[in-house]
């Protein structure tokens, strides 16, 4: 008797496993040291049917990143929705930022903290199509909270695209160090309680991105605002 065909359903579920299986085992030994064969000996199946399911170890890697970007997006996405205030918003994508990289370390460390692969490492290869939907999973996050920021200068004035970036690296890499210092407990040598200052650091961050914004916000006729003490 012919053995069943999986429906799609169960194949996503499998592959759905597969990953989340992937992702802490290459937690636990590194990206270098993962094998597709330790992760078969983890998860009690045999090589072949991880192969049939992705091709190697670079595939299920993309995927990887790919899910994790899509879980922040969607994240940050409703964190955007949330408010009808661009500063509260930009808030709000703060919040839910360190959140998923808190909660979600596992993710964050591949995507944002080790030295791994990126999509250039992949131009040319057979993983060039899975690389770009990774890279473009990715730049819907950067994209949202570039648009996010823009907002933030108010209706009569507008933001440039390379302050918007400049602020987008400032807000990032301020986040990203509180939530790789935790995460790697380098943080517990420097404060006795590393999540009481989340909030904290938050404001600050987020206080300084205002100023930030009133001093670099330009009017739409062109001419810099110099009323420093205007509401965004």
């Amino acid at each position: 008797m012919p053995k069943l065909q999986r429906t799609p359903e169960e194949i996503h579920a499998i592959k759905d496993r597969i990953l989340k299986q992937a992702v802490h085992l290459m937690n636990e030994v590194g990206y270098q040291d993962f094998s597709m064969r330790g992760l078969a000996r983890k998860i009690k199946v045999t090589p072949p049917t991880l192969y049939s399911y992705y091709q190697d170890k670079d595939e299920l890697y993309l995927c990887i990143l790919t899910e994790g970007f899509s879980r922040l997006y969607d994240l940050n996405l409703k964190a955007y929705n949330s408010s009808q205030d661009p500063v509260v918003r930009m808030q709000a994508i703060a919040r839910a930022y360190v959140d998923f990289g808190l909660n979600c370390a596992n993710f964050y460390n591949l995507m944002f903290t080790w030295h791994v692969p990126k999509y250039n490492d992949f131009l040319g290869t057979p993983l060039e199509p899975v690389a770009k939907i990774e890279l473009e999973t990715s730049l819907q996050v950067t994209n949202l909270s570039i648009r996010a920021i823009k907002e933030c200068a108010g209706k009569d004035y507008l933001i440039t695209e390379e302050d918007a970036r400049f602020l987008l690296v400032y807000y990032w890499s301020t986040l990203h160090g509180y939530i790789a210092g935790f995460n790697n407990t380098l943080l517990n040598y420097m404060h006795e309680n590393p999540i009481s200052v989340r909030e904290g650091i938050l404001k600050h961050i987020h206080d300084t991105f205002v100023r930030e914004v009133r001093s670099r916000r330009v009017k739409r006729t062109g001419q810099r605002d110099e009323r420093t003490a205007a509401r965004c």
